[in-house]
C-alpha cells in the first residue's frame, strides 16, 4: 500500500468516500470505547475522538483531491506562460483520469507553444534570406554595380518565388487551423500529375535525378487535383532536398483494389525509427539543414487525411540509407471530409529536443515530465485547504519549536492533571499555552493583543485561586475568547465570535504547515540523535530507577512521589489529556502565528430605509411595550400586596419571581433591536439623525429601567427564599447587560459605535474577574447564614453542595457541630491533602478552616430536619 496515497488503488471516487466514512466511524467507535474503558470525562474524550476521526480521514484522504489542487496551481502557472507544469496522476479513479487528461492537454499546449515559437524563428529565417538577397541585388542595381540583365532579373525572380512559396505554405497552414479548405473533386490522371511534379522539380536545378512510374499507366483517380499536386510536390521536394548530389529520387504510383498508393524514395540519410512519427508534424523533423519551412510534410498529411487516406514514413533499417514516404489514398475520394479535420489535427507528443534556426535562438519551456511536485510554501498551503482564500498563509516557514512546545505542554498536562484537582498544575498549563501563543503571535506588540493577553492570564489565575467548578469553567471560556480576540485583533461584533471559531478550525487550516514542519524536522540531522538520546535516557531511568527504588525504602518513597501512576486506566486518561491539551496549544499557536482576516469582519451591508417610518414604527412599538411594562411594574409595586393578589392571584414572592428569565432575554434582544435600528435608519438629514437618537436613547433608558426592575425583583425573591450561586450569576449577568445597554446608548447618541465591541469584551472579562474575586460560593453561604441568624430556614443540603471556597465561611459562622455536619462530605474534611501541583487557594483555606471541627458521629440527625435547619 502506498502510505502517501493509501486509496490510489480504488478505481471509484464513490467507493473511496464510502470507505473513508466507514473507517472514520470505526475509528470514532474504537476511541470512544477506549475512553469509556478508561473512565475519561466527556469534555476530554469527545474532542479527542473528533481529532482521531479527523486524523484518520486526513490520512486516508491524502491524494484524493491533491491532483485537483495541483491542477489549480498548474493552470495558474500555465496562464502565465509556463506550459511545463504536470500533475501527479497515480490514482485510478475519476480524479486520476482527469489528472491524466490534464497532463495530456498540458503537453499539447506545450507542443503548440513550442511550434508557435519555432514558427516565428523559421519564418523569420526563411523571410530574411530572400529579402536580404533581393535588397542586395536592388542596391547593386541602384549603385550601378550590377547591370539589369537577364541573369540579375532571374535571380530576383527566384527570390520572389521563394517568398511566394513561403506565403502559400502559411496560407495553407491557416486553412488547416480554421478547417475551412474544401475539396474540388474531379477525375485526375495520375501519370500526368507525377510528370508535372517531376518537371517542376527539375526546374529547380538541383543535381538530383527524379524518375516516376505508374501502374497501370492509365490510372485515373477522383480527387482534388490542386491538393493532390501539393502532396506530390511536397513529398518530391522533401526527397530532393535530402538526397545527395547525383542521387536519384523515385516516385511510384500503383493501385490495390479501392486504394491507390503513392511512394517516394530517396537516397538520403534515411529516417530513424524513433523519428518516423514526428516528421509529419509542423517542424517535426527537427532538421532544417535542407532548407524549406518545415510545413510541407504536415500539409501533405492534412491533404491525405482530407481525402480519407493516410501517409506515413517507413523507418530506415540500421546500416542502410534512403527514406521511403508512402501515401495510401482512396481511388474515389468522398465529397465530405472527416469530422476530426474540422479543427487542427491533434498533435503528437512534443519532441525532447528542438533545434530552431541556428541564427535565431528560441527559449522553450521544459516539457515531457510525467509529474511535477507542487512547490512547498504559501502558494501550496493556500491551495491545500478550502479556507485558503479567506485565511491565507502569509509566508510562514516550518515551525518545529512551537510544535515541540505544544507537545511539551500536552506532556506536562498528561503527567500532572489526572488524579489531581484543579490547581497549580492546571494554571501552569494555561499560562504555558498563553505564553506560547503570545511568543509566536504575529501581532504580539500590538496594544490590543497585549491587553487581551493580560486579561487572559488574569482569568487563567482563577484556576489556582478558586475551587468552584462553575466559576473556573466560565473564567477559562472567557479567557479563550479574550486570547482569540487578541490574536486576531478583533474590532467588530462579528469578528469576536469568528476569532473564537477560528481556534478549532486551526486544526484544519494548520495541517499544511504541520506537514511541512514534520518533513523539515525529519530532514534535520539533529532530530534522530535527540530522539535516540531521549529513548536511551528513559531506558536508563526505568532500569536503574527501578533497581534503586526497590533496594531502598527512602529512595522508593521519593520515586513514588515523583513518578505518576501509569496503570492501564490512568495511562488511557493521560493519553487523552496529552492529545487534547497539545492540540489546544498547537491550534492556539497557529491561530496567533497566522490569524485569519476577521479583524474588520462585518455583517453584509444592507440598504438603509428610504423613509424614516420604515424603521421608526417597529422601534416605536418596542418602546411602547417597554413603557407599558414599566407602568405595570409600578402599579404592582405601589398597589400593595392586596391589590396584587386581587389582580393576579399571586403572592408578592411569587410575583417577583415570575418572568425574571423573560426579562433577561428581553434585555438581550434590546441589544439586537438597537443594532438593527442603527443599521437601517437613514442618516442623510439632521431630522433622521435626531429621530434615531431619540428613539434609540429612549429605548435604552427604558431598558435600563427594566434591568433595575429585574434586579429588584430577584433581590426580593432571594431575601424570601435564599441565595444560590446561579441566581447571583444571573444578577451579575443582568448588570453586565445593563452596562452594554449603556454603551449602546452612548454609541446611539454619538452615532458612532466602532469602540463598542471591544468595550463589551473587556467589560465581560472584568465582570468574570469580579465574579471570581467576590468568591460567589462564600458570598452565597454568608448571605444564607445571615438569613439563618435572622430566624429563617437554612438549606443545609445546598450549603453542603458548595465548593471548598465556601468552607471558611461555613466553619467560621455556623456553630461547630452544625458546621461539622454541613461539611461532613466536604473534600476539605474527608480528602487527602493537596500536593504542590494540586495546590489551590480555595482548598488550602478550606483545609485550614476545618482544623478543630468535631468529627460528626451520628449526631447530625438531631440538628437537621429534612433539608432545612431552624
Amino acid at each position: 500500500m502506498n502510505t502517501d496515497r493509501p486509496l490510489d488503488g480504488i478505481a471509484s471516487i464513490k467507493a473511496k468516500l464510502g470507505l473513508l466514512v466507514a473507517v472514520s466511524v470505526v475509528a470514532t467507535a474504537v476511541v470512544a470505547e477506549v475512553a469509556d474503558a478508561g473512565r475519561v470525562p466527556l469534555w476530554i474524550s469527545v474532542p479527542v475522538t473528533v481529532v482521531a476521526a479527523l486524523a484518520v480521514t486526513q490520512w486516508l484522504a491524502r491524494g484524493m483531491t491533491s491532483p485537483l489542487r495541483e491542477m489549480t496551481l498548474a493552470a495558474r502557472r500555465m496562464a502565465a506562460g509556463d506550459y511545463g507544469q504536470r500533475v501527479t496522476a497515480s490514482s485510478s479513479d475519476e480524479v486520476g483520469d482527469l489528472a491524466r487528461a490534464f497532463n495530456a492537454m498540458a503537453a499539447d499546449l506545450a507542443t503548440a507553444d513550442t511550434q508557435r515559437r519555432q514558427l516565428v524563428a523559421t519564418v523569420s529565417h526563411e523571410l530574411r534570406t530572400p529579402l536580404t538577397a533581393q535588397r542586395a541585388l536592388l542596391e547593386n542595381l541602384v549603385d550601378g554595380v550590377v547591370r539589369p540583365d537577364d541573369d540579375a532579373l532571374r535571380a530576383a525572380l527566384h527570390q520572389s518565388e521563394r517568398l511566394s512559396a513561403l506565403v502559400a505554405d502559411l496560407l495553407d497552414l491557416s486553412r488547416i487551423d480554421a478547417g475551412v479548405a474544401p475539396l474540388a473533386l474531379t477525375d485526375v490522371r495520375v501519370a500526368d500529375l507525377l510528370a508535372s511534379a517531376v518537371a517542376e522539380a527539375s526546374v529547380e536545378g538541383r543535381p538530383v535525378r527524379v524518375r516516376h512510374e505508374v501502374h497501370p499507366h492509365d490510372l485515373v483517380v477522383r480527387a482534388d487535383p490542386g491538393r493532390l499536386a501539393q502532396v506530390v510536390a511536397n513529398l518530391v521536394d522533401n526527397a530532393v532536398r535530402h538526397s545527395p548530389a547525383g542521387g536519384e529520387v523515385r516516385v511510384a504510383a500503383s493501385v490495390d483494389g479501392d486504394t491507390w498508393r503513392l511512394e517516394v524514395r530517396d537516397e538520403g540519410p534515411g529516417i530513424p525509427a524513433d523519428r518516423v512519427e514526428r516528421i509529419f508534424d509542423r517542424f517535426g523533423s527537427g532538421d532544417q539543414s535542407g532548407g524549406g519551412t518545415g510545413l510541407g510534410l504536415a500539409i501533405a498529411r492534412w491533404v491525405s487525411e482530407l481525402h480519407g487516406g493516410t501517409i506515413r514514413a517507413l523507418p530506415t533499417a540500421p546500416g542502410s540509407t534512403g527514406a521511403v514516404l508512402r501515401a495510401e489514398l482512396p481511388v474515389r475520394a468522398a465529397s465530405t471530409r472527416p469530422s476530426h479535420l474540422t479543427q487542427e489535427h491533434e498533435m503528437t507528443p512534443p519532441p525532447t529536443s528542438i533545434s530552431p534556426a541556428a541564427d535565431l535562438p528560441v527559449t522553450t519551456p521544459a516539457v515531457g515530465r510525467a509529474t511535477a511536485s507542487a512547490p512547498s510554501g504559501p502558494g501550496s498551503a493556500s491551495a491545500s485547504s478550502g479556507l485558503g482564500d479567506l485565511w491565507p498563509e502569509r509566508d510562514v516557514p516550518p515551525q518545529p519549536l512551537p510544535v515541540l512546545a505544544a507537545l511539551g505542554v500536552g506532556t506536562w498536562a498528561a503527567l500532572t492533571w489526572p488524579e489531581r484537582g484543579i490547581g497549580l498544575a492546571v494554571g501552569l498549563t494555561l499560562f504555558a499555552t498563553g505564553l506560547l501563543m503570545w511568543r509566536v503571535a504575529r501581532y504580539r506588540r500590538h496594544p490590543w493583543t497585549l491587553l487581551c493577553a493580560g486579561l487572559a492570564a488574569a482569568l487563567a489565575s482563577v484556576t489556582v485561586l478558586r475551587e468552584a467548578g462553575g466559576v473556573v469553567a466560565i473564567a477559562v471560556l472567557v479567557g479563550v475568547v479574550a486570547a482569540a480576540s487578541g490574536a486576531t485583533r478583533a474590532r467588530t461584533l462579528l469578528a469576536v465570535p469568528l476569532s473564537v471559531l477560528a481556534w478549532p478550525l486551526s486544526a484544519l487550516r494548520g495541517l499544511p504547515l504541520l506537514g511541512r514542519t514534520v518533513r523539515a524536522t525529519g530532514r534535520a540531522s539533529v532530530v534522530w540523535p535527540v530522539l535516540r538520546t531521549i529513548g536511551l535516557s528513559l531506558v536508563a531511568l526505568t532500569l536503574f530507577g527501578g533497581l534503586f527504588a526497590s533496594g531502598d525504602a527512602v529512595f522508593g518513597a521519593w520515586a513514588e512521589a515523583l513518578v505518576p501512576d501509569l496503570e492501564w486506566d490512568t495511562l488511557i486518561a493521560r493519553t487523552f489529556v496529552l492529545v487534547l491539551v497539545a492540540g489546544v496549544a498547537l491550534t492556539g499557536a497557529y491561530l496567533a502565528l497566522n490569524p485569519p482576516r476577521v479583524r474588520e469582519a462585518r455583517l453584509p451591508a444592507t440598504r438603509r430605509a428610504t423613509h424614516a417610518w420604515e424603521w421608526a414604527v417597529p422601534v416605536g412599538l418596542v418602546v411602547a411595550l417597554f413603557a407599558g411594562f414599566l407602568v405595570a411594574q409600578a402599579t404592582a409595586m405601589w398597589g400593595g400586596v392586596e391589590h396584587l393578589r386581587a389582580t393576579t392571584g399571586l403572592t408578592y414572592a411569587e410575583y417577583v419571581h415570575q418572568g425574571f428569565g423573560q426579562l433577561t432575554v428581553a434585555t438581550f434582544l434590546t441589544v439586537v433591536v438597537v443594532g438593527l435600528a442603527m443599521r437601517a435608519a437613514p442618516l442623510e438629514s439632521a431630522r433622521d439623525r435626531v429621530l434615531l437618537r431619540v428613539l434609540v436613547g429612549t429605548l435604552c433608558v427604558l431598558t435600563l429601567a427594566v434591568v433595575a426592575s429585574a434586579l429588584y425583583r430577584m433581590s426580593l425573591y432571594q431575601d424570601a427564599y435564599g441565595y444560590t450561586v446561579l441566581r447571583v450569576f444571573v444578577d451579575g449577568f443582568e448588570l453586565w447587560l445593563g452596562l452594554v445597554i449603556g454603551f449602546l446608548l452612548v454609541a446611539g447618541l454619538r452615532l458612532s459605535g466602532a469602540w463598542v465591541p471591544r468595550a463589551v469584551l473587556v467589560s465581560g472579562v472584568l465582570f468574570v474577574l469580579g465574579f471570581a474575586a467576590m468568591n460567589p460560593d462564600a458570598w452565597v453561604a454568608g448571605r444564607n447564614i445571615d438569613r439563618f441568624e435572622a430566624g429563617q430556614a437554612l438549606d443545609t443540603v445546598y450549603l453542603s453542595s458548595l465548593s471548598a471556597d465556601a468552607t471558611p465561611v461555613i466553619a467560621e459562622r455556623l456553630p461547630a457541630d452544625l458546621a461539622a455536619c454541613v461539611l461532613e462530605s466536604s473534600w476539605a474534611v474527608s480528602g487527602e491533602p493537596d500536593d504542590l501541583l494540586e495546590w489551590n487557594l480555595g482548598r488550602a483555606r478550606a483545609a485550614d478552616a476545618v482544623v478543630g471541627l468535631p468529627v460528626p458521629s451520628g449526631g447530625c440527625a438531631s440538628l437537621v430536619t429534612g433539608d432545612l435547619v431552624r
